[in-house]
């Protein structure tokens, strides 16, 4: 599974909130992004249930405000696509 995570943080939080998750073996890209949201996350897990536990993990966080979570559609375009 994979999904693409859109976060919102508290300001100035945006270093600090990359440093606790970029090591985390779900996240497979993180960066700072300017524009309605803060922070982007590529996330990919074997686990049905590793998707929603970082979402959780995500929204418990102090400095963390909002998320907006969109999962891939496999078959629908992308280079996940070539790996079927």
């Amino acid at each position: 599974m994979q999904a693409y995570i859109l976060i919102n943080c508290s300001t100035g939080s945006e270093i600090k909130v990359i440093s606790e998750f970029k090591d985390l073996p779900e996240i497979v890209e993180i960066n700072g992004i300017w524009g309605k949201y803060d922070i982007f996350l590529k996330v990919t897990s074997l686990d049905p249930n590793g998707i929603e536990q970082i979402i959780k993990r995500l929204r418990n966080h102090p400095d963390i405000t909002d998320t907006f979570t969109m999962h891939v559609l496999y078959g629908q375009g992308g280079s996940i696509d070539q790996d079927e």
